[in-house]
């Protein structure tokens, strides 16, 4: 995959890098990124020499028929590993364990701690479960990591993505060794993932919303909702106008019909 697809992305595409130096030749790591599309899992990997494994829904791996066979080989074929969110605990508890699984292979893991694309480009609060105990549970150091412009490469709605240099920078890797032994402390997992999405805003430039993105996005699409109900209940309201107006234009064109065919018959005969 990083010859079929890394290849060509770097070639069309030609992403800027900095800090490359910060990921390790050998070894566990856990690189942290913001998460602005759906392309961060192909050119974060696609600019390394190590393989990067994210974490995928389980859905991309079993859907039946040809397609879905393809899209299966394909996530499997970049490296990303299927999660099955059916459990008592969701997603959560299956990333933690493929991400513990993973690192004790001595290989690097790929998280977004914001845990969905941020809707509008700014960087949303992180969730500290994921992370944080996948990170004191095998001591891996945690790299952050920002993309830049990914985005805007191909937004909401563009079949055909522009062509533009996005950008990819690594910060230097962070120790959390003084936490060892507190992973089901929910403050110190909350401090831990709070330090890494600074350090991840400090990279990427991105204003800051302290809130999560899966909020955020409930948000705005409660307020395109509201909006477009707006918008239907306005049109409504003009359909109604427009029918009134006509009611009442034709009840005075009856009116005055009727005023002169009564003023005709008062008329003197012959006049």
């Amino acid at each position: 995959m990083k010859v079929a697809i890394g290849g060509p992305l770097k070639l069309t595409f030609r992403p800027w890098v900095e800090g490359l130096e910060n990921i390790p030749a050998e070894g566990p790591a856990i690189l942290a990124s913001n998460h602005l599309s759906f392309s961060d899992s192909f050119f974060l990997p696609s600019v390394l020499n190590r393989k990067v494994t994210f974490i995928a829904k389980a859905e991309y791996f079993t859907t039946p028929g040809v397609k879905g066979r393809m899209t299966a080989a394909f996530f499997k074929g970049v490296g990303q590993l299927p999660v099955d969110r059916s459990g008592s605990r969701g997603a959560g508890e299956a990333a933690v364990k493929s991400g513990i699984e993973v690192l004790e292979r001595g290989e690097l893991f790929g998280i977004y701690p914001e845990g969905t694309r941020s809707p509008d480009g700014r960087l949303y609060r992180g969730k500290p479960g994921g992370l944080g105990r996948v990170a004191l549970a095998t001591g891996a150091p945690v790299i952050p990591v920002a993309m830049i412009d990914t985005e805007k490469i191909q937004p909401p709605g563009k079949v055909m993505p522009k062509l533009m240099r996005p950008g990819i920078r690594i910060g230097k890797p962070l120790d959390f060794s003084r936490y060892h032994g507190m992973d089901n402390d929910r403050f110190v997992l909350r401090a831990l993932t709070d330090e890494v999405m600074y350090e991840i805003m400090k990279l990427s430039g991105q204003e800051y919303v302290d809130m999560y993105a899966t909020a955020a996005k409930r948000q705005i699409a409660e307020a395109a909702k509201a909006e477009k109900q707006a918008q239907q209940a306005e049109k409504h309201a003009h359909k109604e106008a427009q029918k009134e107006a006509a009611q009442a234009h034709e009840d005075a064109h009856k009116d005055a019909e009727k005023t002169t065919a009564q003023e005709a018959g008062k008329e003197p005969a012959g006049s």
